[in-house]
């Protein structure tokens, strides 16, 4: 049996399959195509030469999503609330994130407030109906969107959360009114309180439906036109899988569903390496991201703010947290009004891309820049599928940013790669530093198509110990999707004082969401529930989630539970108090179908290693280039070790050694190397 999967980034679409009878790997790249995402994905099953027909999984990741979102090119959505509650949307929180910022504005609603209509109902905190809902409200908003060419209807009505019955009958006449609107109802997309949260997620929700909804019916289409007809799974933000039936209900559950597969593969690979804490970093064409693996698990958010904390749209759908910034092999190096230079946020992509792509662009990148200082080798780029162009790079170089700022094209070159550094090294310090972590108790798993090239900068810059560069590092979010399991997590709100917790209600509320996600499970075998509960100090408003097992709500175990708590808190924060009380908030339950585990084969050993040949590279220096040895990885056997400076080219990356590091071949193939100065 032949799984597939399929990442496509802003720049590259790239492709990983695994022969599970013959144990073979297969890997693809192609330039990804905007304007029809599908193409790029036929391009790499092309290249490939893997028949359509002989695939019994594709698994997909994409950025459509979120791309749709911080575009705002959605569709036009209408929203249905409780009467009282029509300006809760545009209003949010009422803090002030950036005190001192005479530009800072909030978040601009995707549903303007002619289109947000009341409707009169009313359900209490308990449940408990208090007022009956009026049909004819329901009614009058849909004759209003009607008119408006609304195509996305959101439903948020007030503590819907505890008691859904008046949002399944307002969906229900919705449903009758505007056949052909996408449908979205506050209940069926978050269980959870905090009402403005809920329902910006619910609004996002309905916004990207449609186009997503599209997108996935078109991929399934167009796959089935080249012969495909097995199953088709989604990647989602928590970092398992999905139908495409659920993701076309939740696509707010497939946000940031390209990245997250890289992270599940740096999580593996470091765990079989015995590396438990793990900073992953991946480098794409068009921006970098960082993610903490702590005890071999991801590091996991309840929520986060699509655009920024301070103006962005708050989606609470369980994520892996992830830190993103515009530094990617397509990031654009330019000079502001004041003379300085700028590396990012806005990336060349794969249209035009950088110069030396040689398809129109005219911006100097981060590639270009590597080109320039010698470390991308013109002739061999993607395995010589695309020959760069150096002197067009060097002229960009030089026109763009040398001469401006009277520096030569290698100064110029590196102070792009300083600049990108520093980017970088800022984000792997905001999910390390900033979270209580020292990065130098974890090693950095560099992946992506650009991520050799900077990590071992990065690695010195931040003291970090060890760098590994795992197998198919250019393929690598989409070799993690094939080691995803399947998920779908939930949520239910349940105040309680911990002290006096009702644990048959907390059992009845995991049952009923492990019917729901067991019901939707393909791989049923070795099903899995997770239950973790929300918990704080009383008096507090944010929470911490703890993992429980279903044998202490059974035993009623409180005090197991409040020590777990307090273990926790004094981890996080340093401290705790064990004589304050602790309340329950939310109940959480991931429900997770066990896929077959993924086994590499094991690298004969090195007879001796040798440089392929030599390269002039600059390394730092932009005044003088340095003699380096370029090994080829697939050369490269178990226990092989050589020394930096050095270059490590393979299909679709390059790893930069500086003087002093030090690298082992693990007997899997990944490459150990020990930075300099950190060992």
């Amino acid at each position: 049996m032949i799984v597939a999967a399929i990442d496509i980034g802003g720049t590259f679409t790239d492709l990983m399959a695994f022969d599970e009878r013959s144990g073979r790997f297969v890997q693809a790249k192609s330039l990804t195509t905007p304007a029809q995402l599908v193409q790029g994905i036929v391009d790499c099953l092309r290249k490939s030469g893997l028949q359509s027909s002989d695939i019994a999984e594709l698994i997909h990741g994409s950025t459509i999503a979120i791309n749709t979102l911080i575009e705002r090119k959605g569709a036009a959505t209408g929203l249905i609330v409780t009467r009282g509650t029509r300006d809760v949307y545009s209003i949010g929180r009422g803090n002030r994130p950036e005190s001192y910022n005479l530009f800072f504005h909030r978040h601009r609603t995707l549903v303007p407030r002619h289109l947000t209509c009341e409707v009169r109902e009313r359900a209490l905190a308990s449940g408990e109906i208090r007022e009956p809902m009026q049909a004819a409200d329901v009614q009058a908003a849909c004759e209003r969107f009607a008119a408006e060419g609304v195509q996305a209807v959101a439903i948020c009505f007030l503590h819907s959360y505890v008691n859904p019955k008046h949002e399944r009958e307002a969906g229900e006449l919705v449903r009758r009114v505007m056949p052909g609107a996408y449908l979205s109802l506050s209940h069926r997309i978050l269980r959870e309180y905090r009402e403005f949260e809920r329902m910006s997620t619910t609004v996002v929700n309905a916004y990207i439906g449609p186009k997503v909804g599209g997108y996935v019916r078109g991929l399934k289409a167009s796959l089935a036109e080249i012969g495909f007809h097995g199953e088709l799974t989604i990647m989602r933000s928590s970092g398992g899988v999905m139908t495409p039936e659920v993701a076309t209900e939740r696509p707010v559950a497939m946000m940031e569903s390209g990245p997250v597969g890289g992270i599940i593969a740096s999580a593996r690979v470091g765990s079989a390496l015995g590396f438990r804490n793990i900073i992953s970093f991946d480098m794409g064409g068009t921006t970098a991201k960082t993610s903490l693996i702590r005890d071999g698990a991801p590091t996991m958010a309840s929520g986060y703010y699509v655009g920024g904390y301070a103006s962005g749209h708050p989606v609470m759908e369980p994520v892996i947290d992830v830190v993103e910034v515009g530094a990617g092999g397509g990031s654009i190096a330019w000079i502001d009004e004041v003379g300085a230079l700028k590396v990012g946020p806005h990336s060349a992509g794969a249209d035009p891309g950088p110069i030396c792509y040689r398809s129109g662009g005219t911006e100097p990148t981060i590639t270009d820049a590597n080109l320039a200082l010698g470390r991308l080798d013109p002739g061999d780029f993607l395995g010589g599928e695309m020959e760069l162009d150096a002197a067009g790079a060097a002229r960009g170089i030089r026109e763009k940013i040398a001469e401006p700022l009277r520096m030569s094209v290698t100064a110029a070159a590196q102070a792009v790669i300083n600049i990108a550094i520093a980017k970088m090294s800022l984000a792997v310090r905001e999910v390390s530093v900033a979270k209580g972590y020292d990065p130098r108790d974890f090693v950095l798993v560099a992946s992506g198509g650009a991520g050799p090239l900077h990590t071992l900068a990065i690695a010195r810059e931040l003291h970090i110990p060890t760098v590994i560069v795992p197998l198919f590092p250019a393929h690598f979010s989409a070799l993690g999707m094939l080691a995803a399991d399947e998920r779908h997590d939930f949520i239910r709100t349940c105040f309680a004082d911990l002290a006096a917790v009702d644990f048959r209600q907390i059992l009845s509320i995991c049952q009923e969401m492990a019917e729901e996600g067991d019901a939707g499970l393909r791989h049923k075998r070795g099903a899995e529930h997770r239950i973790h509960l929300d918990l704080r100090y009383v008096g507090q408003e944010f929470t911490l989630s703890v993992p429980v097992t279903r044998e202490q709500l059974q035993g009623a175990d409180r005090h197991g539970i409040r020590a777990a708590f307090d273990r926790l808190y004094e981890q996080r924060y340093a401290h705790h108090s064990p004589e304050e009380p602790v309340e329950l908030v939310n109940v959480r339950l991931a429900v997770i179908g066990r896929r077959a585990e993924l086994r590499f084969p094991l690298l004969p050993a090195a007879a001796r290693v040798a440089a392929a040949h030599t390269a002039e590279v600059y390394l730092g220096d932009p005044e003088r280039s340095v003699s380096c040895p370029v090994y080829r990885r697939e050369n490269l056997g178990a226990d092989a070790r050589f020394g930096g400076p050095a270059l490590v080219r393979e299909h679709g990356t390059t790893t930069v050694m500086f003087e002093g590091d030090a690298c082992s071949v693990a007997p899997g193939g990944e490459l150990i190397i020990a930075v300099r100065g950190e060992r």
